[in-house]
């Protein structure tokens, strides 16, 4: 098995790639933070790394270049690299913010993809797994710009499953809730349901050996969140106007 998981430094990534190590799995890890990477590569064995930005679409291509060159197609992608801040679009300063998170969740989903469409097609198999957030369920108060990445990464993904229709790869969404990894560690507010970062790795692996198009992990959350969905709108701004926010 050949797996490429995204934002392997750490968090959910690190845990993913740990739990495929144990499967024997030949790995390709991408991630910003080259020390930490390495780090993680150093117990493990069969790990090529890649030093880069999801953001930077000449970087996913070199990246997919060398693991196919070194390993032929890999069996499983995993866009999993996500950043959050508390954000507020009334601070012109947020702006950019805005902008890398947007970039980092979504377009880094595009980006990693896209140079395994083709090969992934032509062999007739695979899997694309993207893990969005039931954050993209409805908007967050002080978190605009991390909801609307989430939203927009369901829909995305929702989009390529269908095009991706009868070529034998599968495209599978995964929106964990609250895991513990250094995203949460801040967070000023109860998290329930709250999984420890391996206990979620394993979840998700098992939603992609099932490839279960649409996976909530854990499945309390399914329920709080589909609920929070259906909320009509005079309610939902009513619980959370003054629900503790993300620092910014």
């Amino acid at each position: 098995m050949k797996v490429i998981i995204s934002g392997a430094s750490s968090g959910l990534g690190r845990a993913l790639a740990k739990h495929y190590a144990r499967l024997d799995a030949t790995l390709g890890l991408i991630a910003r933070r080259g020390d930490l990477l390495g780090d993680l590569a150093a117990g493990l064995s069969g790990v090529s790394i890649y030093k880069a930005d999801v953001r930077d679409s000449g970087a996913m291509q070199a990246a997919a270049q060398d693991f196919m060159l070194r390993h032929g197609c890999p069996d499983i992608v995993i866009a999993n690299a996500g950043i959050s801040r508390g954000t507020l679009t009334a601070h012109v300063e947020d702006g950019e913010i805005f902008g890398d998170i947007l970039a980092t969740n979504v377009l880094g989903m595009v980006n990693l993809f896209q140079p395994f469409i083709s090969v992934m097609r032509a062999s007739g198999q695979g899997r694309l797994v993207g893990v969005a957030s039931i954050a993209g369920y409805r908007g967050l108060p002080g978190g605009g710009a991390y909801s609307a990445s989430k939203a927009a990464a369901i829909n995305y993904l929702e989009s390529l499953r269908v095009e991706m229709h009868g070529s034998g790869v599968s495209v599978i969404t995964i929106c964990p809730g609250f895991i513990t990894t250094p995203m949460t560690a801040n967070n000023p507010f109860r998290m329930p349901f709250i999984l420890p970062a391996e206990d979620a790795a394993g979840k998700v692996v098992a939603a992609v050996e099932n490839r279960t198009s649409f996976a909530v992990i854990p499945w309390q959350m399914a329920i709080a969140a589909g609920a929070l969905k259906l909320l009509p709108n005079f309610l939902h701004d009513r619980l959370f106007v003054n629900a503790p926010r993300k620092p910014r």
